[in-house]
């Protein structure tokens, strides 16, 4: 390889190393947007965006792109400690009681409630993951357990579709924990897909509505807006949240639950 090929090449592995760094931070990202920053035409950074999604590294989406979910990115620059997760699933576990009926969304942070309902009898709980059924199987109080049905997506590992949809809709349930891929502090919860239906409709079956979010979905504004927050009764999330965003959300009528960290 020419010493001509080999800066071309070299820059080009960088420009794309740049993008992800910048796209799994900021979240979604427009075309136009990413050509100024890393001062290049909008064709070179289509091409870019197609390599890239072409090696899982991102999601092509809208004109631009977004961040792979957290918990299938081969590198994630905002990974957290498990931890968190834990303290976010203990604190959110205390809105369950006795013979409660909820249904749990997918998701990582949403499987760091599981352990929790371990010691909770007499629970219906109706998941589209089926991880997370496998897991409630092998509980101690063994809760009736529903699986919503549906397609398979294999990129959430869980069930979405319109079979899902209208099954969570028959059934009505106390408390619907929901996850996020993005947060958006004037709009809600935010996705990078348009796989919104059965979060909605678990929304609606429930009296309670609370998201569980990591704090640094804060910086992941996706495009589609899954849930506003007239739809959302509790944010529970880490620390890392600024008093200025938890003051912002808490003025739209969400209560938000803060997990401390280890130590605290």
């Amino acid at each position: 390889m020419s010493g001509l090929s080999l800066k071309t090449s070299r820059s080009v592995d960088q420009r794309r190393a740049g993008i992800i760094k910048w796209v799994n931070t900021h979240g979604y990202a427009q075309v136009e947007f990413l050509a100024a920053q890393f001062s290049t035409s909008e064709v070179t950074i289509r091409k870019d965006l197609a390599a890239l999604a072409d090696q899982k590294k991102l999601i092509r989406q809208f004109g631009g792109a977004a961040p792979l979910p957290a918990s299938h990115a081969e590198t994630n620059v905002v990974n957290l400690p498990s931890s968190i997760k834990q303290n976010i699933g203990k604190l959110a576990a205390n809105r369950i009681q006795q013979g409660s009926k909820i249904v749990l969304d997918c998701g990582s942070t949403i499987a760091a409630l599981l352990p929790c309902l371990r010691d909770i009898p007499n629970l219906v709980v109706m998941t589209n993951a089926l991880d997370a059924a496998s897991q409630l199987t092998k509980s101690n109080n063994e809760p009736t357990i529903l699986m919503t049905g549906g397609t398979w997506d294999s990129a959430s590992r869980s069930f979405q579709g319109a079979m899902a949809e209208q099954l969570v809709s028959a059934y009505s349930f106390d408390i619907a924990f929901i996850g996020a891929a993005g947060i958006d502090v004037s709009r809600g919860t935010t996705t990078f897909n348009e796989l919104t239906g059965l979060t909605r409709a678990m929304a609606r079956a429930a009296h309670e509505v609370v998201v569980m979010a990591t704090s640094n979905k804060l910086s992941n504004k996706m495009p589609n807006l899954e849930l506003g927050w007239e739809n959302i009764s509790t944010l529970v999330t880490d620390n890392g949240i600024s008093d200025e965003d938890k003051y912002l959300i808490e003025q739209q009528g969400v209560t938000v639950l803060v997990a401390a960290q280890n130590g605290e």
